[in-house]
């Protein structure tokens, strides 16, 4: 018999003002500075017909995640809601789908980050040493996570206050493009389609859930704070999206890799140019930071489970995270960063997250009538409409994405082999 000494557990120190700030760290992100260019792309105008139903489905799939995380208060997010309610397969492939998608997020956002800060040739080293300053926070706490994540999504927000400002500027002044609001698009699949690109953008609320071991009284902290961000992030870019529609028109969207620094420059306010680009790097280090935790707690919570090897499920004793796991996912971003170009990473990830949002509402929609804090309803609707997001992705991203998960059903058969040989 095992005489193991417990691994200590994680600090309960995170109150409701501070989840919903990681929550808004994750969503508002990089998100609301990049995604609006490839959905206008996908649907002109009809983006906010797409954006609609992102909101939609993201509400249902927050509201599964809040019901759920009320339920089971403990690192792992979706991964620990497939094993309580699915079974081990559900929840290694919710895990495993997280893990392989928001690495290869982190990796994609270095380099968003890198891109708006470093000179020319320096975009590598740039992104690298913000991995390893930002897994560095990580180590020490996750109220120094949370502290540094408070700045971060204040000056966010100050940033796109000025943008609306200047965007309302432009439209009275006629200096924006005509209005093109006529045309919804290219149809429903390209509605759907920037639907699913601007999903990964929401998908943050998650986060909220995975740190579940570290807030204070979770049963009603966690479902409080993920709706009022999801709400907070939806109305930011209902916002954005409209003004940047009527200042700019969605073929110049479409083709700007800097949309908001355009929107602000059309309303004669050119020098908020750089002060936007600032919070656009800003928004994607208070996302990374957010990621990096949420990774390393769903990193800890299938180490307990074998789900991944068992050093990873080790606590520090001093500053109570997963520093094991925190660092191994650092290794691995540097890794990506160094030696790949991730830019096609967004629809892989898409892919990922929309998975395990899948295994989350089916979890969901087991749990009886004295767990439920929302309709059984909401859980169909998250699942179908996750589904159907997934089927308008780009196939590349389809493809890859399917691969890796085989990478993780041979992965675990091999695990269990091993662990079936051990004596008992």
């Amino acid at each position: 018999m095992s005489t193991a000494t417990p691994e200590p557990a994680l600090r309960r120190s995170l109150g409701t003002g501070d989840a919903v700030l990681i929550g808004l760290g994750s969503m508002i992100g990089a998100g609301i500075f990049a995604a609006f260019a490839p959905a206008a792309a996908a649907a002109g105008t009809g983006l906010l017909l797409g954006l609609c139903i992102t909101g939609i489905v993201a509400f249902c799939n927050a509201a599964c995640s809040a019901q759920l995380a009320a339920r089971y208060p403990s690192s792992g997010g979706t991964y620990l809601y497939g094993r309580k309610r699915l079974g081990p397969w559900p929840g290694f492939l919710a895990g495993w789908g997280f893990l392989i998608g928001k690495t290869a997020s982190c990796a994609a956002m270095a380099l968003v980050f890198s891109a708006y800060v470093a000179p020319p040739g320096w975009d590598k080293p740039v992104a690298l040493a913000a991995v390893v300053v930002l897994a560095g926070v990580n180590c020490f706490g996750v109220t120094r996570t949370a502290a540094m994540n408070r700045v971060i999504v204040v000056f966010v927000l100050l940033v796109l206050g000025l943008v609306l400002a200047a965007g309302l500027v432009a439209v009275n002044s006629g200096r924006g493009a005509v209005p093109q609001l006529e045309s919804p698009g290219p149809g429903v699949h390209g509605i759907l389609q920037s639907a699913g690109l601007l999903f990964f953008a929401f998908a943050g609320y998650a986060r909220i859930a995975t740190l579940g071991e570290e807030v204070r009284n979770p049963r009603r902290t966690i479902p409080r704070a993920i709706m009022i961000a999801l709400g907070v992030t939806l109305l930011l870019y209902a916002l954005v999206a409209v003004v940047l529609l009527t200042v700019l028109g969605p073929a110049v969207l479409a083709s700007s890799t800097e949309p908001l620094v355009r929107l602000v420059v059309a309303g004669g306010w050119g020098w908020a140019g750089p002060i936007v680009r600032i919070g656009a790097a800003a928004a994607v280090l208070g996302a990374l930071l957010a990621l990096f935790a949420g990774i390393g707690r769903t990193a800890l919570a299938m180490g307990r489970h074998d789900d991944l090897p068992r050093f990873l499920a080790r606590v520090d004793p001093k500053y109570r995270v997963p520093r094991n796991a925190e660092i191994l996912v650092a290794v691995v971003v540097c890794f990506l960063v160094s030696a790949v170009d991730l830019r096609g990473a967004i629809g892989f990830s898409s892919f990922g997250v929309l998975v395990y949002c899948v295994i989350a509402n089916v979890s969901a929609l087991t749990q009886p009538v004295g767990e439920r804090i929302y309709p059984r309803i909401v859980a169909v609707l998250g699942a179908i409409g996750c589904l159907t997001l997934v089927a308008t992705l780009p196939r590349p991203s389809i493809a890859a994405g399917i691969v890796v998960l085989v990478v993780g059903v041979v992965y675990r058969l091999i695990q269990l082999c091993a662990l079936a040989g051990k004596p008992s």
